[in-house]
C-alpha cells in the first residue's frame, strides 16, 4: 500500500470516485476564473539564491511551534500534539507547508483516515492539479497527481494556504511576476560561464603566414599545442619564422557587475521578504522581529486559521476549539537582551522559571512553573493603608 492508498483509503477512494463521477462540474465561482491551479512553474527552485531564500523562511517556519485548545475531538487533539501525521514531524510539516507555498503560490492539507474513516492527522499533497468541483451542492477538492492517481475529499476538510490571491476566489496567483528575474538570473549565470570558458582556453594569438587553407590553419594549431604546450615540451618554446606578431594573453578573472548583482537578488529579496541577514543566519533582535512579523507571522495566522476551519466544525471553533501556531520571540534576541528580560521579569512574578528557562531554549523542570518575587517589593496601595493606620 503506497502514500497515496494510505491518504486516499480504498473506501474512502470509493466515495472520492463516486463524487468524481456524480459531480455536476467546477463549482461555481464569482469571478470568471476557473476554481483550479496547477504546479508547473516549479522551475523556480532549481535557482540557488530563490531556493535559498524560500529555504530560509521555510526553516523559520519549522520552529512554529503547533498547539490544539478546547474539548473537541480529544483523541485527534490528542495524536496531532505528538506529530501531523505517521510519516513527518512537525518541523518537517511545517517546513514542506512553506516551501509549496512559496513555490506555487498554493499548499493544500489534506485529512488523513483510517480503516474507519476516522480522520487520524493531516498531510500537505502536491498534485499536478487541483479542482474544486461541485458535489451535492458542496464543494469538493478533486486532485490529480503525476502518476496519473486522482482522489476527491471534502472542501471543508482541508486546509488551503495561499498567497497573491487576487483573480481566484480559492486560490493564489502563480509566480509570474518572477518571471524577468528569473531571466536576469539566467543571463547572468551564463554569461559567467562563457566568461570563465573564455579566459581558460586562449592563451597565444599569433598570425600565421604563408597558409591559406583552413584545415591548414587546424592542423598546424593542433600540431603547436601538442608540441610546445604539453607539459613534457622541457620548458622550452621553438616556433618557426612563419609565426609573426605572437602575443601571450593575459587572462583575467571575470567579475560579475555588483551593482547589478545586488539590483537582481535585492528583487530575490524583495518578493520573498527575506534578506542577507535571515539568509546567513545574522538576524537577531528588532532585525529578527521585523522579520518574524513580515514573513513568519501572517503565515502562522493564515495556517492557525485554516487549520482550525478543516480541523473542527463551525459550533466546536464556537465554542472554543482550535489549532495554533506559535513562536517565542523571545528565544531570538541577542543574549544581553535575553539577560535583561529574564531577570526583569522573573523577579517581579511576571514570568515563571520554567517560561525564562524557555527563553534560553532550555527543558523545564519540577516545580519550575512557581512565581518568584523579590522581597523588597511591596503592594503600594497596601503599604499606604498600613502607614494611614498607624
Amino acid at each position: 500500500m503506497g502514500l497515496f492508498e494510505q491518504i486516499f483509503r480504498p473506501t474512502k477512494a470509493k466515495e472520492s470516485q463516486k463524487a468524481l463521477q456524480d459531480a455536476k462540474g467546477l463549482f461555481t465561482t464569482l469571478t470568471a476564473y476557473r476554481p483550479a491551479f496547477t504546479t508547473w512553474n516549479g522551475a523556480i527552485y532549481e535557482s540557488l539564491i530563490i531556493r535559498a531564500s524560500i529555504d530560509a523562511r521555510a526553516r523559520h517556519i519549522s520552529k512554529l511551534k503547533v498547539e490544539t485548545y478546547g474539548t473537541a475531538n480529544p483523541s485527534l487533539q490528542a495524536k496531532m500534539r505528538l506529530a501531523p501525521n505517521q510519516w513527518q514531524s512537525w518541523s518537517q510539516f511545517m517546513y514542506r507547508v512553506s516551501t509549496i507555498t512559496d513555490v506555487y503560490a498554493n499548499c493544500i492539507i489534506t485529512p488523513v483516515f483510517d480503516e474507519y474513516m476516522t480522520i487520524t492527522g493531516y498531510y500537505p499533497i502536491l498534485p499536478t492539479k487541483c479542482e474544486i468541483i461541485d458535489y451535492k451542492d458542496e464543494p469538493w477538492l478533486r486532485y490529480k497527481f503525476s502518476n496519473g492517481k486522482v482522489g476527491a475529499v471534502e472542501f471543508k476538510k482541508c486546509a488551503i494556504i495561499n498567497k497573491f490571491q487576487l483573480r481566484n476566489d480559492f486560490f493564489g496567483e502563480p509566480n509570474t511576476a518572477l518571471d524577468e528575474t528569473m531571466k536576469l538570473l539566467h543571463i547572468q549565470r551564463e554569461g559567467v560561464e562563457e566568461a570563465i570558458k573564455n579566459t581558460a582556453s586562449i592563451r597565444f594569438m599569433a598570425r600565421l603566414n604563408n597558409f591559406s587553407t583552413a584545415s591548414d590553419l587546424a592542423k598546424e594549431r593542433e600540431r603547436f599545442t601538442r608540441e610546445n604546450l604539453s607539459t613534457d615540451n622541457g620548458g622550452f618554446l621553438l616556433f618557426p619564422n612563419t609565426y609573426t606578431d605572437i602575443k601571450q594573453i593575459d587572462s583575467k578573472p571575470y567579475n560579475v557587475d555588483a551593482d547589478q548583482l545586488k539590483l537582481i537578488y535585492s528583487n530575490v529579496y524583495n518578493y520573498f521578504g527575506v534578506n542577507e541577514d535571515v539568509l546567513q543566519n545574522k538576524a537577531i533582535g528588532d532585525s529578527w522581529s521585523a522579520f518574524y512579523e513580515g514573513a513568519i507571522e501572517p503565515f502562522a495566522i493564515m495556517w492557525s486559521e485554516q487549520m482550525s476551519r478543516a480541523m473542527f466544525s463551525e459550533r466546536e471553533r464556537a465554542q472554543g476549539s482550535g489549532v495554533m501556531a506559535t513562536a517565542n520571540r523571545l528565544q531570538f534576541m541577542s543574549n544581553n537582551d535575553k539577560l535583561t528580560i529574564s531577570s526583569t521579569m522573573l523577579d517581579r512574578g511576571v514570568m515563571s522559571i520554567n517560561e525564562i528557562r524557555d527563553i534560553w531554549n532550555l527543558a523545564p523542570v519540577e516545580d519550575g512553573d512557581r512565581r518568584i518575587i523579590r522581597g523588597e517589593y511591596y503592594d503600594a496601595t497596601n503599604k499606604l493603608e498600613e502607614t494611614d493606620e498607624e
